[in-house]
């Protein structure tokens, strides 16, 4: 909702005003579509929300640790670093409205969830995240300790990695990442 989304910012705003390093945790099937989200201004919210995680000065971490979907999802994971957990899914579109549209049947879901490429390995190999985090055999709430584990040496070895950068350096490589995505592997 779009209240959400402006605690959010608050967020981004403090950790900014603090120089604290900022991660977001992400599992949210999307904004929600309601028309009285959308009268409390529910894409104003979302696009500010994208504008705030693009104008932080500090580190962003972002952990799609369940569902990413579309631009809700965006909004808190606009991050230097994108990270999934092994089982996670990150979309524009969930499965069955893709297939909605497509082939006016949600039936078609696993057809459309296919051809979205929404799961870890497929968005890491099209570099649009930045790796892929294992999960413990039959997924994360069968062994959270170690999943939790797992997530804190990714974050800690990606906020190593912006060690002694300065806020200007971070936004540019935060808005670099963003405006380059879906290019790889074109000339």
């Amino acid at each position: 909702r779009p209240e959400g989304y402006r605690k959010a910012q608050r967020v981004m705003e403090l950790a900014n005003r603090f120089d604290l390093p900022l991660l977001s945790f992400v599992d949210t099937s999307g904004a929600y579509p309601g028309v009285g989200a959308e009268e409390r201004g529910q894409s104003e919210a979302i696009a500010r929300s994208i504008q705030s995680c693009l104008a932080l000065t500090v580190p962003f971490i972002s952990v799609v640790i369940g569902e990413g979907g579309s631009g809700g999802a965006i909004a808190i994971a606009t991050a230097n670093k994108v990270f999934m957990l092994e089982h996670a899914v990150y979309s524009v579109i969930s499965p069955e409205g893709c297939a909605s549209i497509l082939w006016r049947d949600a039936a078609r879901a696993q057809d459309a969830a296919e051809a979205l490429k929404i799961t870890a390995q497929d968005l890491a190999r099209l570099k649009l995240i930045d790796g892929v985090i294992d999960e413990p055999l039959g997924g994360a709430q069968r062994g959270p300790g170690t999943a939790i584990a797992a997530v804190g040496v990714t974050v800690e070895e990606a906020l190593r990695e912006f060690e002694g950068m300065d806020g200007v350096t971070l936004r540019t490589h935060r808005r670099e990442k963003f405006v380059g995505l879906g290019t790889a592997g074109l000339v």
